[in-house]
This record gives structure tokens, sequence and C-alpha cells, in this order.
């Protein structure tokens, strides 16, 4: 079999540029404000089935496996994300909700290149919920084996959503929110 061979393309966002995405993002949740959970979540699970297939390009493969794991975290009725932290995470999907995004869809090759922007900005806005819910998920298992009861599980959840908020917190606080360099595609 040849070897696959790869480009890697890396362009810089600077404070101006993803400045720009959040604007399209805050656009978004202006136009959906109305919209339900329901409705933010089903379209983006539209975006990510559409494009989840073979025939994909690969840099967007990539991201809609993170995607998934967005629209997982809510979805999942273990984890149970609630409140202040489901509406979090919400905020960020709606961007995938809205058919007026930067580049359509539609164009082959690149239509889906704002979407994967996006992608990877909002796994980055929710890297402490990404990192608890995998932990969780990681460990769901070995916490529900041997448990006459939900408690070890329960506990588990309540003290990696504690952690997940502090994290969060944090980040916001130091301002290390924002990610400068963005690579389309894997290692040469």
């Amino acid at each position: 079999m040849p070897e696959r061979s790869t480009i890697r393309i890396e362009f810089e966002l600077d404070d101006e540029d993803i400045e720009y995405f959040r604007n399209r993002l805050n656009d978004a949740r202006s136009r959906h404000k109305g919209d339900s959970e329901d409705q933010i979540i089903a379209a983006a699970q539209q975006l990510a089935t559409r494009n989840s297939s073979s025939d994909a390009p690969h840099y967007i493969a990539q991201r809609i496996e993170t995607l998934n794991e967005m629209i997982a975290m809510l979805k999942d009725g273990d984890w149970r994300l609630e409140g202040e932290d489901r509406a979090y995470v919400l905020n960020t999907l709606v961007y995938f909700a809205d058919p007026h995004d930067m580049i359509p869809d539609s164009i082959p090759g690149i239509g889906l290149l704002d979407d994967a922007i996006m992608i990877d900005l909002a796994a980055q806005e929710l890297a402490p919920e990404l990192e608890a819910f995998r932990e969780f998920c990681a460990n769901r298992e070995e916490l529900k084996a041997g448990a006459d009861d939900a408690e070890p599980l329960e506990a588990a959840r309540d003290i990696l959503q504690s952690r997940m908020r502090r994290q969060r917190r944090r980040s916001v606080r130091r301002g290390t929110s924002g990610r400068t360099s963005y690579t389309l595609f894997g290692s040469v």
C-alpha cells in the first residue's frame, strides 16, 4: 500500500482574528436566541452526521469526533450536565445551528473550513468540560461495576464537574482561553 502523504498548512489567528470568530458566534447566538436546546443539539448532530462519512475530508473528520463529544456531553444521562454548565456548552454549539455560517458548507473542499475552525475554538473554550467528560466516560464502567447503587458514579460526576468549573474559572481569570496558532492538517 502506498504511503499516505500529507501537507501541513498553518496560519496564525491573532487576537483580532479570534475576536472575529467570536463575533460570528455571538451573531449566531443572537439569531438563534429563541431556539430550543433540542434544535441546537439537532443542528450540531446534523452537521456531524452529514460530515462523518468516509468521504469527508480528514481535517473535518477529526474535528467531527470532537463535535460529537460536545453533543454527547449534553445527551449523556449519567453525566447530567445541568444549569449554567449546560447553557455554556449549548451557547458554544449554537454556531452549528446557524445556516448563515461564513463559508457555505456546500463549497467542495473548503466549505467546512469555518466549521473546523469553530470546532477547534469551541473545543478550546470547552477544554475543562471535555477533559472532565472524557475522564468520566473512561471510568464509567468501573464505577458502575460492583456498585449496588449509582452513588459512586454520582460522586465521581460531582467531583469531575466541580473540578471542571474551577478550571474554567481559572482559565477565564488568566485569559488563557485564546489560541493563537491553528493547524489545519496533521504533520508532514
